[in-house]
């Protein structure tokens, strides 16, 4: 089985620690981990991903913001 290729987020800072890495799979999910903890891989769609980034990027989550 062929290992991922690995991509930092371009968010990230510099430096081996606290890094968010994705990787496209064969079957067109993402792999997603946190750089500091390798082995945790989490596995999505990637149009749920692309959902949770959505919402996450206009913080339209949380109990502060429901009206």
């Amino acid at each position: 089985m062929p290992r991922p290729g690995w991509q930092k987020s371009s968010f990230s800072t510099g430096g081996e620690g606290n890094c968010i890495e994705l990787a496209a799979t064969a079957t067109g999910h993402v792999h997603l981990r946190e750089s500091d903890r390798p082995d945790d891989i989490a596995t999505s769609a990637p149009h749920a991903l692309a959902g949770l980034l959505l919402v996450l990027k206009n913080e339209s989550w949380g109990p502060s913001r429901r009206r």
